[in-house]
């Protein structure tokens, strides 16, 4: 994810200079309060908005009232098939409207038939091996707008693809270097400062050092000792895939490419310890995040109905990936850049 108070503005200026689409669509985020959504100039309690994590059987699950969702982050096959019934029961009575998941194919049909669809694919996200799905159900119906303004963004992140410049040199005095536990503390405030909300709590200093020493690897981008931007790569070794995620950037710092570069800089990273598969879930509606993965060589793979709470809104979420193994061929691609047949109903 990208730093919302950042893409705000950079996406205001791309907008004014090419004459694009608004592709503003935000729906206020339930159970935020009133004041607070689409804010930014007041700053959340560290962790305030972010998911409980818990256990389903040995799944693990993400879930709360501010996202709104419980969310399957790790299917242990194990608990099939009484998993998703599980997640329903769970989702009625915290008295959530949404359930998400992520699983490998081999559970996709079970999660068809138990009333969810399929909203993107990522082949060989297993491994290499298996593709992985993001499944969705809705105990509400989605608003009939959903759509509105994201095939324009898909549609400018692909013509940027094809121009494919690369990410800027760094200039004289800044540094792309990973991030230590000694860094957690300048991590969490840069986050505080550009995320009203999050789904996670990266806010907390506590919880970024424990996330270190798994397999969640930081990088940061320096200018001299002081941290300008931020981006971590969650890996998964089992399933040898990681995610891209937590793009932050100081205020200050924009316009320097530094996305691009943090993204490179993980990359190289991912592949030395045998990670197959990059993905990124970007706000489906960001000019910036979209064009930083289609000119990095991912894929467009489908979007997530009201995904996320993040900066106060419920978001739309697209989500990107990469087959770092070039050894891996990746599917054609269609005009806007989706493969396969993961949209669902709309």
């Amino acid at each position: 994810m990208f730093g919302s108070l950042q893409d705000q503005n950079n996406q205001k200026n791309y907008r004014s200079r090419t004459g694009a689409g608004t592709a503003s669509t935000r729906h206020p985020a339930k159970n935020v309060p009133l004041q607070r959504q689409g804010r930014t100039g007041s700053r959340p309690d560290r962790g305030v908005y972010a998911d409980t994590i818990t256990m389903l059987g040995e799944s693990q699950v993400h879930h709360g009232p501010f996202n709104d969702r419980a969310y399957l982050f790790h299917l242990e096959l194990v608990d099939l098939p009484g998993i998703t019934g599980r997640l329903f029961a769970l989702a009625r009575g915290r008295g959530y409207s949404r359930l998400f998941a992520r699983v490998p194919a081999a559970a996709c049909g079970h999660f068809v038939s138990s009333g969810y669809l399929p909203r993107a694919r990522i082949p060989g996200l297993y491994r290499g091996e298996e593709d992985g799905y993001y499944m969705a159900a809705y105990r509400d119906p989605l608003q009939s707008d959903w759509l509105d303004g994201i095939d324009d963004v898909l549609g400018v992140a692909e013509e940027k693809r094809r121009k494919n410049a690369a990410s800027p040199a760094l200039d004289p005095g800044f540094t792309c270097t990973p991030a230590t536990p000694a860094d957690a503390p300048a991590l969490a405030a840069i986050y505080r400062k550009v995320f009203l909300t999050y789904p996670i709590p990266v806010h907390d200093p506590a919880y970024l050092m424990r996330e270190m020493q798994k397999h969640h690897r930081f990088f940061c981008i320096r200018d001299g000792e002081k941290i300008a931007a931020i981006a971590s790569a969650a890996a998964d070794p089992e399933g040898q895939f990681a995610e891209m995620t937590g793009f932050a950037t100081l205020p200050e710092y924009r316009g320097h490419g530094f996305s691009g570069r943090l993204l490179q800089q993980m990359e190289t990273k991912m592949r030395s310890i045998g990670i197959k598969t990059a993905f990124a879930i970007v706000r489906a509606r960001s000019y910036p995040a979209n064009i930083t993965f289609a000119r990095a060589g991912y894929t467009h793979a489908g979007t997530v109905p009201g995904c996320v709470n993040i900066c106060g809104s419920l978001e739309d979420m697209s989500v990107w990936y990469r087959l770092l193994d070039d050894r891996m061929a990746a599917p054609p691609r269609d005009r806007s850049g989706r493969t396969g047949s993961a949209r669902g109903k709309e």
